[in-house]
């Protein structure tokens, strides 16, 4: 293994272990969905533009007015894409809304199909097929009662569509190749402010360590995390990416049990297995067909 290789898994392996434990944070913070994200906005755009700004990306070139269109639209999904999936936590636990948000690379796969006509290969069906049984496993199981009040199946509708938003973010990203990707993560959160200035509380603002959790959230969860995820894309292969990928719905997991008490039931536990198995299969290329003999 390189020293590039190595530095790449373990930046992974860290934005991974970041992006598990912002359910923690979220809950936390003691404050509605909407001031979360909000204020992860606020931090996420100081940190990003000082990183940016250090990495001498803030140049007119790279900000042209289609650049600045598709991230910002990509910016509308993304931040939209944060308020569900924090909504979830409080209704289905962190674990399970974690595991359902991670199918997003099937969701990617059915819209490039439709949206982009691409064609889906028989073996991914297959994979398709295993995060549904999946997701209905996930769906007809029961949460028990060290959950946090609400709806389980909303919370499984609500990181459904967060999973749904972030792969439409993906689609739109396919559009701004050659952008530094952390000037796309800046303009969408500083969309982000734009977006929930209106609807913010901030006769509500955080109360002593409250503040703490949301510059954690802005500054580590939002700059750190993006710096790290997009160094370690640019060094490793994607099958270490995708391998490395799955340490984010482990982690969540973890915290949730840790932090919350909230233990997966078994039947729980079949349903994640299918999700993760289905998602690895998908992102690594998994071979379940075998392959084509020449000239059929």
């Amino acid at each position: 293994m390189t020293k590039n290789i190595r530095r790449g898994a373990f930046e992974m392996t860290g934005a991974m272990l970041i992006s598990g434990s912002i359910g923690w944070f979220v809950l936390a913070s003691g404050l509605s969905v909407l001031n979360v994200v909000f204020w992860r906005c606020v931090f996420g755009t100081l940190a990003l533009l000082a990183i940016c700004g250090w990495r001498g990306l803030l140049r007119r070139e790279l900000l042209s007015a289609r650049v600045l269109g598709w991230a910002a639209l990509g910016g509308v999904a993304i931040v939209f894409n944060w308020v569900l999936l924090f909504a979830a936590y409080s209704h289905a636990s962190i674990a399970i809304a974690t595991t359902v948000y991670n199918t997003q690379p099937l969701m990617l796969v059915v819209l490039g199909a439709v949206l982009l006509r691409e064609r889906i290969a028989a073996d991914k069906l297959v994979w398709l097929a295993t995060g549904f049984i999946g997701m209905l496993v996930i769906v007809n199981a029961r949460a028990d009662a060290g959950y946090a009040s609400g709806s389980y199946l909303a919370g499984v509708a609500l990181a459904l569509g967060a999973a749904f938003l972030y792969a439409v973010a993906a689609l739109i990203a396919k559009r701004l190749t050659g952008t530094p990707p952390h000037l796309i993560a800046l303009i969408q959160v500083a969309v982000g402010i734009v977006l929930l200035a209106p609807l913010a509380d901030f006769s509500a603002l955080p109360q002593g360590s409250g503040w703490s959790y949301l510059i954690v959230m802005g500054i580590v969860h939002t700059g750190v995390m993006y710096v790290w995820l997009y160094g370690a894309i640019q060094k490793l292969p994607t099958v270490i990416t995708g391998t490395l990928a799955f340490i984010y719905p482990v982690a969540a997991i973890a915290v949730d049990w840790v932090a919350f008490g909230h233990r997966l039931q078994p039947l729980q536990w079949c349903g994640v297995a299918a999700v993760l198995l289905a998602t690895a299969g998908m992102s690594l290329g998994w071979r379940v067909l075998g392959r084509k003999r020449a000239g059929v």
